[in-house]
């Protein structure tokens, strides 16, 4: 019963601090940052009820460790930036999204039990590495959105209501810029570190699984758009569909391959 009334309180914590820019006069407040402790406490909550102090390695467990991942890193962006905040319209929703997918998900799978061999040093660093790549990708694919969004509005001259509230298009590419980069440095420390995992537990040091060339399209996406963006100043619409793809790429190769082999071939 814990554990229901738990997973029903992760599940609509994102809730109000995505409506919270709706509010007249809106900003950085105590208000805000009441539902942006309240979204990061809640799933970080039930990761710690589900996990204790074994590492689950089901996918529903990893989806709500992202969510948590992402949770906190967008409270930290809004803490150190002026803009950041005002993603929570689009990114609280699809963290909400995440949790109701994450909670139907653990009542089909069948967690695969982790391989062991590698230092336990080695594998929490790759874990860690792999959760904060994760919500750093998120984060920079949630800005390109926002950017996208806006820019689409400006050659309409048809503003919306979601447009308002988010930030500038120069704003959403000044943020998603700097979130690539710190992603594209964390993917390479976890390819890395994963490669180290690998041959402590195979002794094969890269083995070509969907999970690593997904991974490794990822990295030479967002390392072409970096050098594009810094060579040629790609931005706008391609950068932003560069930066999704990227995104797309990186879950595919974390939770998108958790599914196929814990859900659909189990």
């Amino acid at each position: 019963m814990s554990s229901v009334v738990l997973t029903l309180i992760a599940l609509v914590a994102p809730i109000p601090a995505a409506l919270a820019p709706l509010r007249p006069g809106a900003g950085r407040d105590g208000l805000f940052w009441a539902f942006v402790v309240l979204a990061v406490a809640a799933p970080s909550t039930l990761v710690l009820a589900q996990m204790g102090n074994v590492w689950q390695t089901s996918l529903s467990a990893a989806l709500w460790v992202s969510i948590a991942a992402c949770a906190a890193l967008f409270g930290l962006l809004a803490a150190v930036t002026a803009q950041a905040w005002r993603l929570a319209p689009l990114l609280m929703p699809f963290l909400a999204t995440l949790g109701g997918l994450a909670s139907l998900i653990g009542l089909v799978e069948n967690p695969i039990p982790m391989v062991g061999g590698a230092p336990p040093v080695w594998l929490d660093l790759h874990i860690v590495v792999s959760v904060l790549t994760y919500a750093l990708l998120t984060l920079a694919a949630v800005a390109s959105l926002a950017a996208f969004l806006q820019e689409r509005s400006l050659k309409r001259k048809h503003p919306t209501r979601l447009t308002r509230l988010l930030p500038s298009v120069a704003d959403g590419e000044h943020l998603a810029g700097w979130l690539l980069v710190a992603g594209e440095a964390v993917l390479g420390l976890g390819l890395l570190t994963g490669m180290v995992t690998q041959y402590f537990e195979t002794g094969i040091l890269l083995r070509l699984q969907h999970k690593t060339l997904l991974a490794l399209l990822a990295f030479g996406l967002i390392g072409l758009l970096l050098v594009g963006h810094r060579v040629c100043g790609v931005r706008g619409r391609m950068a932003a569909r560069v930066v999704l793809l990227s995104w797309l790429l990186l879950t595919l190769a974390y939770p998108g391959v958790k599914f196929v082999t814990q859900v659909l071939l189990p």
